[in-house]
């Protein structure tokens, strides 16, 4: 079938810093999502302006969008959470990012919450993204589902902020849950999609992942016409490549 979405994958494909991956990178993918982090033990790798000057033109040069994977959980108890999140907006703010990852910290939600928690925890959560989205417009505020919490329990968060989705397939694979259900239900505020297969851990291959499996989410994001970003969410070479390949073939009526 034929692929109406943007392909990308990560900036940590190769052993090295995010520039030098975007420029080994730049020529064969439509998307790199920069993975930030920034952590007491690790220091941080938010890019300074001589960095974004060069992603800027590297995405000029080839096409390229970017997708920015925010730092940290969003913990409303934490105020460390937010200077995190602020200071990765403002450093990649010229890149104009078709999306920013945003992960909710679910630890309340795992296991078999009372309702009082989830209900704390949605109130909670909905003032923390308030914060969130004054930096930022909301329809590029992509919450991603988790693989240890359900995410159900942030759909109402979603539209109700008017905020969008990142699918990670992956994750819903390793809850051995059908993602054609939840891909059907939230395709309309899904802006990005990560695609990983499951080898006693996520982020692996796609190879690792039943052929039959990547297909339905292929066709149905063909059929949908999905023209988002669809990011092999891997971390090396031989993952990234043979995941690209699984892609192709799929492309080419070959699987």
């Amino acid at each position: 079938m034929k692929r109406t979405f943007r392909l990308g994958t990560t900036s940590y494909i190769y052993p090295d810093d995010i520039l030098p991956n975007v420029r080994r990178l730049a020529s064969r993918v439509d998307d790199i999502e920069l993975v930030l982090f920034e952590v007491d033990d690790y220091g941080t790798n938010l890019p300074d302006p001589a960095t974004i000057a060069e992603l800027k033109t590297l995405a000029t040069d080839h096409a390229l969008s970017y997708t920015v994977h925010l730092p940290i959980d969003l913990d409303w108890r934490d105020a460390r959470s937010f200077e995190k999140i602020f200071r990765a907006l403002d450093a990649t703010r010229p890149l104009d990012p078709f999306a920013y990852i945003l992960h909710l910290d679910g630890r309340m939600l795992i296991g078999e919450p009372s309702s009082a928690a989830i209900a704390q925890w949605q109130s909670e959560t909905m003032r923390a993204l308030d914060r969130v989205v004054a930096h930022i417009d909301p329809s590029r505020l992509c919450i991603e589902n988790l693989e240890r919490w359900a995410p159900e329990f942030f759909t109402a968060i979603v539209a109700q902020k008017n905020l969008a989705r990142c699918v990670d397939v992956g994750h819903l694979w390793k809850q051995a849950r059908d993602p054609l259900p939840h891909l059907r239900a939230h395709i309309a505020q899904t802006r990005v999609i990560h695609l990983h297969g499951i080898n006693g851990r996520d982020h692996q291959s796609l190879a690792w992942q039943a052929r039959d499996e990547v297909n339905r989410v292929l066709d149905f994001l063909a059929r949908a016409e999905f023209a988002g970003v669809l990011t092999l969410e891997v971390f090396n070479v031989d993952d990234f490549v043979s995941s690209q390949q699984v892609v192709a073939e799929w492309e080419n009526g070959l699987l």
